[in-house]
């Protein structure tokens, strides 16, 4: 047996021999430093597509087409001009498709069509408070980076500005480490539009029909945007022409100021120190909206501190921006101005829904403006109800009397059928959201609402069953989406409360339609099997009054004639 001191020798070399392999294994803290770089955003979001909608084929050709019609629409309204867009889906291989869309806008100057399609987090939105489609500066070039990913070719741009101004043709990439765009060619072409803008992406996609399709997206944003004129053409098929019903753009939106009830600590010390006032009752009227002169001095007076009205807002210490804030929360504030956002208005709604949709009723209703986090948001909410294409029934105006709706034929329909759920329309600043309804604020608003009370069948935790269409809209000049996709919103409490209050509006109009339907259902049984009866009433009334059979046939007459002629006897 070996001695004791011989196996301790034995174990420390064996262990002094494992050393070299551990320890090469290992890094310094130089050489992971070493490791570290910058990411770019494109970069990012080319490993992250999934977050922006581009996460399988049949979603990312659907996105595509969404950012590229809702930058159209946005420019140009912003440029006073009655929209009129083209979309072409053309498919260049099995799983390749081009997606084309083309408008009458304002256009975009050659030197600015780089950043807009060839660079992430690049738009003109993001810092203004007043209601758009678009928000981030992602969409559009997001897209041209998926077809560039998918396809490896480039996104093809043409532009002109103005009748007498060239059209220029440019073709682009993105350089996904520098998030920067790369010009290709420039050209000069001929284009017989005056002025417009043309995209044009191939990207590897799918495409098919059904209720979270393009065709439905389109058609719901001919609903929601009744001044616009939408040309569509599906693969292999013939162009589809939504005409518009106005002429009238939606109201300019004006831009404001943040309000202070929706700053929060870090922005307010950002903006104290961004600031060119030179006062603090300065920076509180100019940096902020719905701030006078007595709200400020109210506000610093609260906020103690050692502020000052004439406090320089760059030398304001942490601790005394936090007092300031804390004032600012618990100061009274009138609610920010509404001429930044942009309602559809009931009208125009009902309109839409008209124009798409064949129902038995319509209604409408649009929400007072209201705040959340400072931000001021309006709801609105439609109801289309009636099977299309069914008969039902209606009093006649001139007669008083009870008659048939004559059928209507249609070729496709939003409105399901009597025993299936109600289909739901969800809108933000007017665009269509296809996506997450479960998670979406709009859906739990509608889940949340006692439909019962108002004629519809509703199981626990489900939309209401009906051959209904449910449209919401949120108009407001920062959308709190749940993710940068744009799919779904955020369930704040002020604005599930809005919802709720929208649809109870409309609520009470159906219930009330509902309750006549069924009220001259029941008129309409009682005199089916009154006139049953006539045939043999009319032979009664002969014999009990003597008359003669040459005088009247009551075999062919209403319930109304038989008692009009028994009352003559």
């Amino acid at each position: 047996m070996p001695a004791k001191d011989t196996l301790f020798e034995e174990d420390a070399i064996a262990s002094s021999k494992k050393k070299p392999a551990a320890t090469a294994r290992r890094k310094t803290a130089d050489q992971m430093a070493a490791k570290q770089r910058d990411i770019s955003v494109s970069e990012f979001f080319t490993k992250n597509r999934h977050l922006l909608g581009f996460d399988s084929p049949l979603k990312s050709l659907l996105t595509a087409v969404k950012e590229a019609v809702d930058n159209s629409l946005d420019a140009c309204e912003e440029a006073g001009i009655v929209p009129e867009l083209s979309v072409i889906l053309e498919q260049t291989a099995e799983k390749r498709f081009k997606m084309i869309v083309e408008d009458n806008g304002p256009g975009i100057p050659d030197t600015h069509i780089g950043k807009i399609f060839g660079k992430l987090l690049h738009g003109s939105k993001f810092h203004k408070l007043s209601q758009s489609r678009g928000q981030q500066g992602i969409g559009i070039s997001a897209a041209g980076m998926y077809g560039q990913l998918t396809t490896g070719k480039p996104m093809r741009v043409i532009s002109k500005t103005g009748k007498r101004k060239d059209a220029v043709e440019i073709v682009m990439t993105i350089d996904t480490a520098s998030n920067k765009p790369e010009q290709h060619s420039r050209e000069v072409i001929e284009w017989d539009k005056d002025h417009g803008t043309r995209i044009e992406i191939e990207m590897e996609a799918r495409y098919q029909k059904g209720m979270r399709s393009i065709d439905m997206y389109l058609k719901q944003t001919a609903i929601a945007n009744p001044h616009l004129t939408l040309r569509y053409t599906a693969p292999g098929e013939e162009e589809v022409v939504y005409a518009r019903n106005t002429t009238v753009l939606p109201p300019e939106t004006v831009e404001i100021k943040p309000h202070p009830h929706g700053v929060e600590l870090g922005r307010l010390i950002a903006m104290l120190k961004d600031t060119s006032s030179r006062s603090l009752q300065g920076f509180l009227q100019e940096e902020f909206c719905r701030v006078g002169p007595k709200v400020a001095k109210n506000i610093i007076a609260a906020a103690g501190g050692g502020l000052t009205e004439k406090s320089y807002p760059t030398r304001i210490a942490r601790d005394a921006a936090n007092k300031l804030h804390d004032a600012i929360q618990e100061a009274k504030i009138s609610s920010p101005p509404t001429n930044c956002i942009a309602p559809i208005g009931e009208e125009l709604i009902i309109k839409g829904l008209k124009k798409e949709i064949d129902a038995d009723v319509y209604i409408a209703a649009t929400r007072p403006a209201s705040v959340y986090r400072g931000n001021p948001f309006l709801i609105e909410a439609g109801i289309a109800y009636g099977k299309p294409g069914g008969v039902g029934l209606e009093v006649d105006e001139e007669s008083g009397r009870i008659k048939k709706k004559a059928k209507v034929d249609v070729t496709e329909d939003l409105v399901g059928a009597a025993d299936e759920p109600a289909r739901l329309l969800r809108f933000a600043n007017r665009v269509p959201l296809q996506y997450q309804q479960s998670a979406c604020a709009i859906n739990k608003g509608i889940i949340g609402t006692n439909w019962k009370s108002y004629g519809l069948t509703q199981p626990r935790g489900s939309l209401p069953i009906a051959p209904m269409v449910i449209f919401v809209h949120i108009a407001s000049v920062w959308v709190p989406f749940t993710s940068e996709s744009k799919e779904a919103i955020a369930s704040y409490e002020e604005i599930l409360k809005e919802i709720k209050l929208a649809l109870r509006e409309c609520g009470r109009k159906l219930g009330s339609h509902i309750r006549k339907q069924k009220r001259i259902k029941r008129e309409h049984d009682k005199r089916s099997h009154i006139e049953k009866y006539i045939p043999h009433i009319g032979i009664a009334l002969q014999e009990i009054l003597g008359m003669s059979d040459t005088e009247r046939d009551f075999t062919t007459d209403t319930l109304e004639d038989v008692l009009h002629k028994s009352r003559k006897f």
